[in-house]
């Protein structure tokens, strides 16, 4: 009898805390097994959704092939040399700081002159993994975008010609491309490949989630489980956010894009197709936690806002009176709908989206630059 109490008692107590056996709720207790025994995903018709999976071991894609230690070391160099850009103040890693997440924190970021631009700076984490790059695609490789970046007036402004000038002046550099290349030579190839190669190497794949993927079933707590179901059936997340990247590397239009503002077309300035019109790259989501704020844009502030507006069922913008009739009006993706999730229910796929981020990885700047 004294016995039963005290069981009773440890049992209350732990209930209090919000630790619970997996035995007490039904839903949390199918989700401890392997991923073959969950329920159903539920995604729209014409959705053929790839299965949750961790991410697999960089090391083993073909873009990985040429990646060595002594290009990652030069790349890490030349990724926060701010003698790249034209005025000797701004690097790669100004928009893609460690400290925050390999983003910048801003909804905008700031570059030459202290211009603002009109996009949210992306985290780099994870990046081998994109078939391409911005937020509307238009680059094929990270090469690409490292140049693209380099020489945007609004970014780094550089001039490819005198920033090969620059960095070949700089005595120190010489070894570090003999390392990485057999020789010498220093030009505007293979200072993007070098950056976009240490890009390679900064990835994230052991988050709590992956670990729960993996066979970990005490990874994530009741809340993050109840939050996986929900992201995999009545909030919708898997109509885009699939696959072991959580993204279905498509575009999208949210309502996030206003005519006339910003960098309102999107996709559409690289298809010149009407429904790309103000649609954006569906974002992976491992390390979300740390990457505030998001979309394009930086429309939203914080998770709490982010949820409420997919809650809601974002919007779709009404023609302005002066609309460019040259241009197709955005139309809201058929995927968003308003998912009349509860507060308990808003709360839980927080605590899921939470899981997403594991240790970020992270790095100090050089010690002193060459």
């Amino acid at each position: 009898m004294l016995l039963q109490r005290l069981t009773f008692i440890c049992i209350g107590t732990l209930l209090s805390l919000g630790v619970s056996s997996a035995d007490s709720d039904p839903l949390v207790a199918a989700y401890r097994q392997p991923q073959h025994a969950w329920p159903a995903a539920e995604t729209d018709p014409g959705i053929e959704a790839a299965a949750l999976a961790p991410l697999p071991d960089p090391s083993s894609l073909p873009a990985w092939q040429d990646v060595t230690a002594e290009r990652i070391r030069l790349g890490l160099q030349l990724f926060f040399e701010r003698r790249l850009s034209a005025s000797h103040q701004i690097a790669c890693a100004s928009c893609h700081d460690p400290e925050l997440g390999w983003a910048d924190g801003r909804r905008v970021s700031i570059g030459h002159n202290r211009q603002k631009g009109d996009m949210n700076a992306p985290s780099i984490v994870n990046s081998i993994f994109l078939h391409e790059v911005f937020w509307d695609g238009r680059a094929a490789s990270l090469e690409e975008q490292v140049i693209a970046s380099w020489t945007n007036p609004i970014e780094m402004a550089g001039d490819l010609d005198e920033s090969v000038q620059q960095i070949a002046s700089i005595s120190g550099y010489a070894p570090l491309f003999e390392a990485a290349y057999g020789d010498t030579e220093i030009n505007a190839d293979r200072i993007a490949e070098a950056i976009a190669t240490f890009m390679r190497s900064v990835n994230m794949t052991r988050t709590p989630y992956d670990r729960f993927l993996q066979g970990d079933y005490d990874a994530l707590n009741d809340a993050q489980i109840r939050g996986l179901h929900l992201f995999r059936t009545k909030a919708r997340c898997m109509n885009c956010h699939q696959g072991a990247l959580l993204s279905d590397q498509q575009y999208h239009h949210l309502g996030t894009s206003f005519e006339q503002v910003g960098n309102f077309q999107g996709r559409y300035r690289v298809s010149q197709k009407s429904d790309d019109m103000g649609a954006f790259r569906t974002p992976p989501l491992r390390g979300i936690s740390a990457t505030a704020p998001y979309m394009h844009n930086g429309f939203a502030a914080d998770l709490e806002l982010l949820l409420s507006l997919y809650n809601i069922g974002w919007w779709q913008n009404a023609p302005l009176p002066d609309k460019d009739p040259d241009l197709p009006l955005a139309q809201l993706s058929p995927l968003i709908q308003p998912l009349e999730l509860s507060p308990d229910e808003l709360d839980d796929l927080h605590a899921f989206l939470l899981s997403l981020t594991g240790l970020m990885p992270y790095m100090r700047p050089p010690a002193e630059l060459p």
